[in-house]
């Protein structure tokens, strides 16, 4: 009898490990890892209003001569950046040309202004063929746009644009993002 019971208890162990068995590869589980993988990333978009865009100041009559002249542009540079960055502007060369005419393009004073949502610090520069800083530790984040104000004081209005041969004057000012 003691032989029964143990057959039994044997058997009924062997029941129960193998139901374990089926059981467990029913269940069988996998760990699997997902990684996101980030890169530093700084753009400007295309749909900056200084894309290819154009600041134009118009000198028509005396008055225009006597005083200073202020052309505001909204959404100037938009910018996508995963750091905080500064934004410089430079020009491409040392004058503003027309033909053989010339006029110094430190007559243009550029400055950041509020308005646009990219937050940092604004600054007013003299344009020079040197960069310089025209925001200062902006916030990283998308589409922030930055509205510059460019101008031509009254004074160099008369003294240096003022007899200078009539004419469109053109030069290319470049804008850098750059991360820190």
């Amino acid at each position: 009898m003691k032989k029964q019971i143990l057959i039994t208890a044997l058997s009924l162990g062997a029941i129960a490990l193998g139901s374990n068995q089926v059981l467990a590869q029913n269940s069988e589980q996998f760990n699997t890892s997902v990684n996101i993988i980030l890169a530093d990333v700084i753009s400007m978009d295309v749909g900056s209003a200084a894309s290819q865009g154009s600041v134009d100041f118009n000198y028509v009559n005396t008055t225009d001569y006597n005083a200073s002249k202020n052309v505001t542009v909204p959404n100037s540079l938009v910018i996508i950046s995963s750091k905080n960055f500064d934004v410089k502007v430079k020009s491409e060369g040392a004058n503003f040309i027309s033909g053989a005419n010339v006029i110094p393009v430190d007559v243009l004073q550029v400055k950041a202004i509020a308005g646009g949502n990219l937050m940092g610090t604004l600054n007013e520069v003299t344009l020079s063929t040197n960069d310089q800083v025209l925001v200062s530790n902006a916030s990283s984040g998308a589409k922030q746009s930055l509205n510059i104000a460019y101008s031509i004081s009254a004074d160099k209005a008369s003294k240096v644009l003022l007899g200078k041969p009539k004419g469109t004057y053109t030069q290319k000012i470049t804008y850098t993002a750059t991360a820190l």
